[in-house]
């Protein structure tokens, strides 16, 4: 009876992980469709951007006519200055100097329009690439829901201890907890607040074009530009950490050779990749695998090591793959429990299914070296 209990209890552990792919996959969809919004939205103001720019263009060719026009008369009174009253002379002059005034905030009004343009333009450009990824990424996750759906019945049927099953379903939980917790940790530090920022920038650019000078509103529309840029950067690393694309157009070792490249871009570690043997595409389990295998390791150096150097080795033999992440961090004792044990255990789970061994050698004040040897044909 106990036992039939615990099976139902995981059974319905089990549907709620499905329930949570699935809300993640409607997630994905209403941010797609924000985007999506964002698109139609810009596009809209494109057109208008467009035809304030025609407009401008027009009434700046019409006024510099104007401008011409009284140049010529200025200069026919300056010629002949006797026939002309003083008051006839004093309108030319200040009717030519308005036009002229006129003329200089079309023309620069006319800039800024082009600018703003050309600025949607290049993010319709990236608005585009967005909602083709996230099409895609959407219609993944319901191959990916459908195939794990049929999977997590074949593992519970699998599984005959109602224990065994219980603790499988709640790692699994607490290890999607663990990365939702630590994306919108990413995301709230990340581009969240650099948006805020954006959109606190673009109040004062929209202060200054109207009071301050072209200097002034060229500065901040700078200012305005690296902030936008900053928080696309940020937004492609967090992509990148969740499923980088290279991984599966290029294969596994241009896309950890990028991949160090980036953790010595935005941690204070220097990045060393080193590959032995003949550079080829694996097998994709393989590839995935040891790609997550090295992230992880390598995350654990950034959090906890205080390591100021990395090195990563790939060896492909004929029979067998070695990869080896070394650190000379403040190392740490295996056997203690600590934040990272998790990782390590997902790290061992994912080396078994290689039929591979993992070893890691540490102590402290020795560094780590996490050496993982898997079989390969």
């Amino acid at each position: 009876m106990s036992k039939s209990l615990s099976s139902e209890a995981i059974d319905q552990i089990v549907d709620n992980v499905l329930n949570m792919i699935d809300q993640s996959k409607d997630e994905v969809f209403e941010i797609t469709e924000e985007s999506r919004k964002e698109y139609e939205y810009l596009s809209g103001e494109l057109e208008s951007t467009k035809k304030k720019v025609k407009e401008h263009i027009q009434k700046g060719d019409k006024l510099e006519k104007e401008v011409k026009a009284y140049r010529q008369q200025l200069a026919l009174v300056n010629k002949d200055f006797k026939e002309y009253s003083e008051d006839e002379a004093r309108k030319v002059y200040e009717k030519t100097n308005e036009l002229q005034t006129k003329l200089f905030i079309m023309r620069e009004e006319e800039r800024l329009l082009r600018q703003r343009r050309d600025e949607i333009e290049i993010r319709l450009t990236n608005l585009a690439h967005v909602l083709e990824r996230g099409e895609d990424l959407v219609a993944k996750m319901t191959v990916i829901f459908s195939f794990m759906k049929d999977d997590m019945k074949v593992v519970n049927e699998m599984i005959e201890d109602a224990k065994e099953k219980q603790a499988f379903g709640l790692k699994i939980i607490e290890a999607q907890e663990d990365e939702r917790k630590k994306l919108s940790r990413e995301i709230h530090d990340g581009p969240a607040q650099m948006l805020a920022n954006v959109l606190l920038r673009s109040d004062i650019l929209d202060h200054v074009i109207k009071k301050g000078t072209p200097e002034e509103v060229s500065k901040e529309i700078k200012s305005l530009r690296e902030n936008v840029r900053s928080s696309l950067r940020e937004v492609r690393r967090i992509i990148y950490d969740l499923r980088p694309m290279a991984l599966d157009d290029l294969g596994l070792i241009p896309t950890i050779r990028k991949y160090a490249d980036r953790l010595t871009e935005y941690h204070d570690v220097h990045v060393d990749f080193i590959v032995f043997g003949e550079e080829k595409r694996l097998d994709s389990k393989y590839e995935v695998a040891l790609f997550r295998l090295m992230q992880e390791a390598s995350q654990n150096v950034i959090k906890h090591s205080e390591a100021t150097e990395v090195k990563i080795k790939l060896e492909i033999l004929k029979d067998r793959i070695i990869l080896i992440i070394a650190d000379n961090g403040k190392g740490f004792y295996p056997d203690e429990k600590n934040d990272n044990s998790f990782g390590l255990i997902g790290m061992k789970e994912r080396v078994d299914m290689l039929e591979g061994k993992l070893d890691i050698t540490t102590g402290e004040g020795k560094g780590t070296t996490v050496t993982i040897n898997v079989p390969y044909s």
